[in-house]
């Protein structure tokens, strides 16, 4: 492998024009997102001060999400793909709208503005799986690997800068104006979609509950794809860092925000920097096998935050994990999107979904609970060690995900 072999590979975007529209109306609404995410926050802190509230958001955003992404199986295989993603994206556009609304005006106080937030975790819980699932219909082989990298790529650059972009539009302008621009990117969004294939792939059954249920079979009795998805939920579940920050820096750091605002920034950093070279990850054979490591050096590198009271180290060390976090979710994304035909394809990027969205937030309350009876610290490193030694049980008990290669599965065509 040569140097530029390491950079991430760009040829999804320059030979794929429908891949690259999608991309980059994504990308827009990604970041878009991240001025629509800073805004509610902001927006319930500046009403209430309180924390509690500030945590209700989370609340509010994770169950739709987690409700309607597996309701929406049930469907997802049955409808037009891409009707159903563009519907979600002008919903999506419309609930921005409102924010935009009940920020300038202040009508209802913080309720409505929970109640928008809620309504657009759901729409981007159908909307989102159901723009995944064409991917592999785009691209296939060590391109389908390289197209997750890229998605990865726009999403850890949306959290790198979204966030800090959206304060200085707020103190500049004033937070309607966050609304305003996440609304504008979701037009952006239908752009994109508009290029993808139209129509109906046939899903195997009917739709609705039995839809759900042969869904869930299907990824239970798939190895490669139990597999991944327990690698992942075993990183996250196990050794969620972010929930522990403020006690880690409390006890190590004396509180001070600046430094706990570098925390999260530097899990991003690593992650663009994995991102800008995931050649290294996508080129590799064996993507099952590369997202068990990057799930054990995840664990090892937050374990070892845990135990450390340097800065620098500590900031090195979360680079670390945001890079093998970042290669572990192109590795399974590849892993998942190769084993699973065309039939199944949007049920299983829904449970995916799930997957990515309740493992951090369950993460975060395991690590919580935790500390409360130990310490952060203490929290990190358990959190490393059953980490590590998940990853290794589902090693040894899954041996096809460790023995998957792309070459031999081809992704199936039609969207």
């Amino acid at each position: 492998m040569n140097a530029l072999d390491s950079l991430v590979d760009l040829r999804p975007l320059r030979r794929h024009p429908t891949f690259r529209r999608l991309w980059l109306g994504t990308t827009a609404s990604g970041f878009g997102s991240q001025f629509g995410a800073f805004a509610v926050v902001y927006y319930v802190w500046e009403r209430t001060r309180s924390p509690a509230m500030v945590g209700l958001v989370g609340l509010v955003t994770a169950g739709p999400l987690i409700v309607l992404a597996l309701a929406g199986s049930a469907f997802a295989d049955h409808v037009d793909r891409r009707r159903l993603a563009a519907g979600c994206a002008y919903g999506q556009l419309a609930v921005s709208a409102g924010m935009a609304v009940v920020a300038a005006s202040g009508m209802g106080g913080v309720a409505p503005m929970l109640v928008l937030a809620g309504a657009g975790s759901g729409l981007a819980a159908l909307g989102g799986p159901a723009k995944r699932a064409f991917i592999p219909a785009l691209l296939s082989g060590e391109r389908l690997a390289a197209g997750l990298a890229l998605n990865h790529l726009s999403f850890q650059l949306a959290m790198l800068l979204g966030p800090a972009a959206a304060g200085l539009v707020t103190a500049a302008w004033g937070l309607t104006w966050c609304f305003v621009i996440d609304a504008a990117t979701f037009g952006l969004a239908l752009v994109g979609i508009a290029g993808l294939p139209r129509g109906v792939r046939g899903g195997e059954g009917r739709p609705g509950a039995a839809a759900i249920r042969a869904g869930l079979a299907f990824a239970a009795r798939t190895p490669e794809v139990r597999g991944a998805f327990l690698a992942d939920l075993a990183a996250t579940l196990l050794a969620m860092p972010f929930a522990l920050f403020p006690m880690i820096n409390q006890e190590r750091f004396g509180g001070r925000p600046e430094i706990l605002g570098l925390f999260t920034t530097a899990v991003a950093v690593g992650g663009v920097l994995a991102s800008v070279l995931s050649g290294l990850a996508t080129h590799r054979r064996r993507p099952g096998t590369v997202l068990l490591v990057c799930g054990a050096v995840w664990a090892v590198a937050l374990g070892l935050v845990g135990l450390s009271g340097h800065l620098l180290v500590v900031l090195a060390l979360l680079a670390v994990a945001g890079g093998a976090d970042t290669w572990a979710v192109v590795s399974r994304g590849t892993v998942v999107q190769l084993s699973t035909p065309a039939a199944y394809r949007g049920r299983v990027a829904s449970l995916e979904h799930i997957v990515g969205a309740a493992g951090p937030q369950l993460g975060n309350l395991r690590a919580g609970l935790v500390a409360t009876v130990t310490s952060g610290a203490a929290a990190l490193a358990l959190g490393g060690v059953l980490g590590v030694l998940a990853a290794g049980a589902i090693a040894l008990t899954t041996p096809a995900l460790r023995r998957f290669t792309v070459d031999d599965r081809v992704a199936g065509d039609g969207p």
